[in-house]
Formats: structure tokens, C-alpha cells, sequence
């Protein structure tokens, strides 16, 4: 289970609308990813902006990077993105009572 200092690294990193888009541009991209001259098409970002959102990201591990040859190439790390998930679902509706216990 992820720690709440993972957790709070990993949500830090997606908390800007600029990398969010990175990230959700690399979901929509799935397993094969996008090299960094493909997302600064698709977001219209300059090279320099994603460059720093990228290594934002990887630092947090909600992606990863693969050179091939001169390029790189960026993945959604779908398990730590799971993981973030599972961490705020983990103890879902565990303090609530049910209705039939409620009175009116």
C-alpha cells in the first residue's frame, strides 16, 4: 500500500491543469506512449514547459522514460496511477453509517 507521503508526492505532481494534461495525454496514448516531440504537438507546449513537467512527473512516478536511441519516450505508469486511486478508495465510506441507522 502506498504511503501518504507517496500518495501526497503523486497527487502534487498531477495538481496542475498543464501536467494533468501530460498525464492524461499519456493515458489516452496507452502502452506505446509519446515521445516528447509528439506531445509538444498535441499540447502546443513549448519544449522547455514540458520539459520540466516531465521530469515533475517521472520524479513523482506517474510516468516513466525509455531513451531509444536519441529519443525519449514517456509512458502513464498505470500501476502508480492505480495506486493513487486505491489510496483515496481504500477507506471509502468506512465512517459512515447506514441509513437505517440514521434517525430522522
Amino acid at each position: 500500500m502506498m504511503t501518504i507521503e507517496e500518495a501526497a508526492q503523486g497527487f502534487a505532481a498531477i495538481g496542475s491543469e498543464p501536467r494533468l494534461e501530460v498525464l492524461r495525454s499519456l493515458v489516452r496514448a496507452g502502452e506505446d506512449g509519446l515521445f516528447v516531440g509528439q506531445l509538444q504537438e498535441r499540447l502546443d507546449m513549448p519544449s522547455s514547459t514540458l520539459a520540466h513537467h516531465l521530469r515533475f512527473l517521472a520524479a513523482a512516478g506517474v510516468i516513466t522514460q525509455h531513451r531509444t536511441g536519441r529519443s525519449v519516450v514517456n509512458r502513464a505508469a498505470y500501476e502508480t496511477i492505480k495506486e493513487l486511486a486505491g489510496f483515496l478508495l481504500h477507506e471509502c465510506c468506512a465512517d459512515s453509517r447506514p441509513l437505517s441507522a440514521v434517525k430522522s
